[in-house]
């Protein structure tokens, strides 16, 4: 999503050494080699299914890991440091319309949420294993959900006769706290809850953004693609402060120390026609900043 737009604030260097961090379906990756030259493009997927979207081209070089280690990762391949990294965060539309994925209540299907299906808890797990205090800070945390503590005791209440193993499982027991009129949305925030818990998406992002002042050469950019507004404001408040915690240091004179300028003072968001072809796009929010050069 956003491909143009999240490709042109790259500004690629044809010799540049660039990073890819969510490689799904391949699209921002052929784009980014498209503009080089000599330079290289580092790929990041976990999930298996993204190695049948690989290309061959030797400028490319494919890390089936997590970019939650993406410091290590890079100084094992010998790039210690890189002209720009690029994450379009969330599901891929893969993984969004593959049923037996369960990463979404349009079909009826297991569970599962993993991006990685070789190790880890699935969404079954979670809910038939987690403490209904621990349910609460989920829902309530990372589905932003009003009545999570509802729609906790409704999942602690239906687990002692059965577990509950399937999307169109869940949807039923919990359907007494949804509101008919916003149906699919207070699905959407169950799910992606389920799903950041499952892959510990807001772990990695963090671990990312710690770790891109360092990786990214000055000049070079940290562009972004957030899906909710969990990861969006962590972004902006990184790329405004230079820190996880949001707070602006100042020098003596009161000028902020931040080793970025800001490239997108205002989230860009999907075109129209990007929309009509895509709902999913609706809730992109795109961000971009450029390591100083001098700091």
């Amino acid at each position: 999503m956003l491909l143009h737009e999240s490709i042109d604030l790259l500004k690629i260097k044809p010799d540049g050494v660039y990073v890819d961090v969510t490689f799904g379906g391949g699209g921002h990756t052929k784009a980014i080699l498209s503009q080089l030259d000599t330079g290289k493009v580092i790929a990041f997927d976990r999930d298996a299914d993204a190695v049948g979207n690989l290309i061959d081209d030797d400028r490319l070089i494919f890390v089936p890991e997590d970019f939650k280690d993406i410091e290590l990762a890079l100084e094992a391949r010998g790039f210690p440091h890189v002209d720009g990294i690029l994450a379009d965060l969330g599901v891929s539309s893969h993984q969004f319309d593959t049923p037996n994925r369960g990463f979404s209540f349009r079909f009826d299907g297991p569970l599962d949420m993993r991006m990685d299906r070789r190790h880890g808890r699935t969404a079954a797990d979670i809910l038939n294993e987690e403490t209904e205090e621990r349910l609460f800070e989920i829902f309530r945390n990372y589905g932003e959900l009003n009545n999570a503590k509802k729609l906790v005791r409704l999942i602690a209440n239906y687990r002692p006769s059965a577990a509950i193993t399937t999307t169109r499982q869940l949807e039923s027991v919990i359907e007494p706290c949804i509101d008919p009129k916003r149906k699919s949305k207070y699905l959407a925030q169950v799910f992606q809850a389920l799903r950041i818990e499952v892959n510990g998406e807001m772990e990695s992002l963090m671990k990312l953004l710690a770790a891109s002042g360092d990786l990214i050469r000055p000049g070079g950019r940290l562009v972004v693609i957030a899906y909710h507004s969990l990861e969006d404001r962590l972004v902006k408040r990184y790329m405004r402060s230079g820190n996880l915690g949001g707070v602006v240091e100042k020098d003596f004179y009161g000028n902020p120390l931040t080793p970025w300028n800001i490239i997108t003072r205002k989230a860009i968001q999907a075109p129209d026609n990007e929309v009509i072809n895509n709902s999913r796009a609706r809730s992109a929010r795109l961000r971009a900043a450029e390591k100083k050069i001098n700091n």
